[in-house]
């Protein structure tokens, strides 16, 4: 019996943030979504601020720098906003 090993540093690789929804694309396949109301500095931006995003680290969190907002990888794992 084979097992998968879980990632226990999730890296994200590409974003997609667009006017309802954040999604963010994970080196490992995976895919977190969660709607954009639950960060309201998203939500209030133009689609060219959200369109502006970079990544920190390794891919460990996020950055719109026309935003001054971070979000962590872990942090949308876990559900908070």
């Amino acid at each position: 019996m084979s097992t998968l090993a879980v990632e226990l540093h999730p890296l994200a690789h590409n974003i997609i943030c667009n006017e309802d929804s954040l999604t963010v694309e994970l080196l490992d396949g995976r895919t977190i979504s969660a709607p954009l109301v639950w960060f309201p500095t998203l939500a209030q931006a133009t689609k060219k601020q959200r369109q502006n995003w970079v990544l920190l680290g390794d891919g460990e969190g996020i950055h719109w720098p026309d935003l001054d907002e971070d979000l962590s990888v872990h942090g949308l794992l876990a559900g908070t906003h």
